[in-house]
């Protein structure tokens, strides 16, 4: 796997899924499904930490002036 910061949120995603599809074979040893579960829970942070970024960034958006002004994320209810 190539370093954290080199990895994309796609990359991340799709060998995240690998291991998902390797822990859900349900035939892993113990000792390996620990560190399957281990690279999971970075590869998931890293996704969180990338997603986390670009919040950041989408939050403030220019008006027609040329302010900034805060974008919040509407839920549906």
């Amino acid at each position: 796997m190539a370093k954290d910061s080199e990895l994309t949120f796609e990359s991340a995603i799709v060998e995240l899924e690998k291991i998902v599809d390797k822990l859900e074979e349900g035939d892993v040893p113990l000792e390996k499904a620990i560190n399957y579960y281990q690279e999971g829970m970075k590869l998931s942070k890293i996704c969180n930490d990338k997603l986390v970024h670009v919040q950041e960034k989408m939050s403030s958006i220019m008006n027609e002036q040329g302010e900034f002004e805060l974008f919040e994320i509407q839920e549906e209810e």
